[in-house]
């Protein structure tokens, strides 16, 4: 008889599926013949690389608080009036490596965006096939989630929640608390952040960039923890999808 399953191979003599059915294939390639709509896919490569690009990320902006901070000392000393001889090669090196981190932030930022978007997509169609009634938002809002006005406040958090439930390994999805400090983080980082620069870019004289140091301090720390709770939940969820995959689910699945 046919295998009851993938309705392709032959079925063991004594049981109603055939060799490849019957073993768990965690992300193994399809048996021959068999053509579904979506398969799992191993989303651990991708990741890695991720995670790598955000702790890069979060570790230029550590690079930037530097300069923000060698920035501030600096501009300090120029508003109550020291002209001593060092200050002047401190002021040229601040504006070096702040000039340096802003252009370093720039490159990571959307190299980080495209490779985060492409994991999110892989791990979404492995979440269909986890659980393919599970998903409120249609798959378009994985890009569009993060670009539409006032639907990107929360879409894209309302995204990950549903990978993250249906990639759940337990009889009960995971809490979401690692999802929400990272979401915070980010909104926080894009809303207060970008006005947070905005002080430092308008600033002229000497007091008004050292008073907006502090400001632009605060901004970078953020980034830098929101890009290891972004690693963070990249990793997680990425882990939970290889182990749910490898305890048996069946492959190929069709949805």
């Amino acid at each position: 008889m046919l295998c009851t399953r993938c309705l392709h191979a032959e079925a063991a003599p004594d049981g109603v599926l055939c060799a490849a059915c019957a073993t768990p294939a965690g992300f193994a390639t399809p048996p021959a013949g068999v053509t579904p709509k979506i398969r799992l896919r191993s989303p651990v490569g991708l990741g890695r690389a991720t995670a790598v690009l955000l702790a890069l990320a979060a570790a230029v902006d550590v690079f930037a608080l530097g300069a923000d901070f060698l920035m501030y000392d600096v501009t300090g000393d120029l508003a109550v009036g020291d002209t001593g001889a060092a200050v002047p090669d401190r002021a040229d090196l601040a504006d070096t490596l702040t000039a340096a981190a802003g252009s370093a932030q720039v490159l990571v930022l959307p190299a980080c965006a495209v490779v985060f978007v492409i994991w999110l997509w892989r791990v979404r169609l492995n979440a269909e096939v986890f659980a393919p009634d599970g998903h409120r938002k249609a798959r378009a809002w994985l890009i569009a989630g993060w670009v539409v006005p006032i639907a990107s406040l929360w879409y894209p958090r309302r995204v990950v929640v549903d990978i993250w439930d249906a990639s759940s390994t337990g009889e009960k999805p995971g809490g979401h608390a690692l999802i929400n400090v990272w979401w915070t983080l980010w909104l926080l980082t894009n809303t207060i952040g970008r006005f947070l620069y905005t002080a430092f870019d308008e600033a002229d004289t000497s007091q008004e960039i050292h008073d907006s140091m502090t400001q632009v301090m605060f901004a970078d720390g953020v980034d830098v923890v929101a890009a290891l709770f972004a690693a963070g939940v990249v990793l997680r969820l990425t882990r939970m999808q290889d182990e749910k995959a490898h305890q048996g689910v069946a492959a190929p699945a069709a949805v």
